[in-house]
């Protein structure tokens, strides 16, 4: 009995002993908010991402209300962002713009989470050779584009008001293109009215984008395959009626026809 509890005396001893020295290890035990902010930014700016997290991360937990955690707060994001954890960088933007609504970074807060949703759904090749990225899942770039969004109408004499709607304007066409996709692949397996359906919705919801020139082809195709010749004759009237405007600068892929759809689509000539 004397010897078993003399074993326990010693681990106790020596547990003791490890966390005295860790607790003496650890050299911001005493760094003021200003260190931890000034070390945390040097270890960003050299590239130290896991570094500077570490360090932004105890400043917001041991000086909670100071002016540089609510900082830190839009840096960690950076850093997590350049990390590649999207999901902890969406989270810290999100927690900033809950506590912070009236910060004159709100605006910034929201273009961030606008650039980490809109890249998080690009994959390394992408970054080195050009892909079609309406092939794929749309639901981080409708998110990115709800961010961009947000800047355009909260914000927009703000600085990142201009690369903002460019942004949303590219996401807007994007997104265009992938419901087209999904209506081509319905009609390619004999899911016709699928096909129409997600046809009228390119046509509803995503008007002067050049995806309305081919969804309405599909919803013709359908249409026609589903043996309901006067909605297929219909669609085709309107291909014909508009074919001057789809051959026009407003519908080409380019800056013009992409701004028409963005302006109409945000009510920018409200601002």
């Amino acid at each position: 009995m004397g010897r078993h509890f003399l074993y326990i005396l010693i681990v106790a001893i020596l547990l003791t002993g490890c966390a005295s020295n860790k607790k003496n290890d650890d050299k911001t035990r005493n760094w003021s908010a200003d260190r931890f902010y000034t070390e945390a930014s040097s270890a960003l700016a050299e590239g130290d991402y896991e570094g500077a997290i570490e360090y932004y991360e105890k400043l917001e937990a041991r000086y909670p209300y100071g002016h540089q955690a609510a900082q830190g707060q839009l840096d960690v994001a950076f850093a997590y962002y350049k990390y590649d954890e999207a999901d902890s960088a969406i989270d810290a933007l999100d927690r900033f713009i809950r506590l912070h609504p009236e910060h004159p970074q709100v605006a910034y807060a929201y273009y961030m989470k606008g650039v980490v949703n809109l890249n998080r759904n690009l994959g390394l090749l992408d970054r080195f050779i050009p892909t079609d990225s309406s092939q794929r899942d749309p639901e981080t770039f409708k998110d990115a584009y709800d961010a961009f969004r947000e800047v355009v109408e909260r914000f927009p004499t703000s600085r990142y008001a201009k690369d903002a709607k460019q942004r949303a304007i590219f996401l807007h066409n994007t997104i265009a293109r992938h419901e087209v996709h999904v209506a081509q692949y319905y009609l390619d397996r004999g899911a016709y009215l699928a096909a129409a359906n997600r046809g009228i919705y390119v046509v509803q919801n995503y008007q002067r984008t050049p995806s309305v020139k081919d969804a309405l082809e599909i919803m013709a195709q359908a249409y026609d395959k589903m043996e309901l010749p006067k909605l297929a004759d219909d669609t085709r009237r309107v291909l014909e009626l508009n074919k001057v405007n789809f051959a026009s600068d407003e519908y080409k892929e380019g800056e013009k026809s992409l701004l028409r759809s963005i302006w109409d689509t945000l009510g920018l000539d409200k601002n």
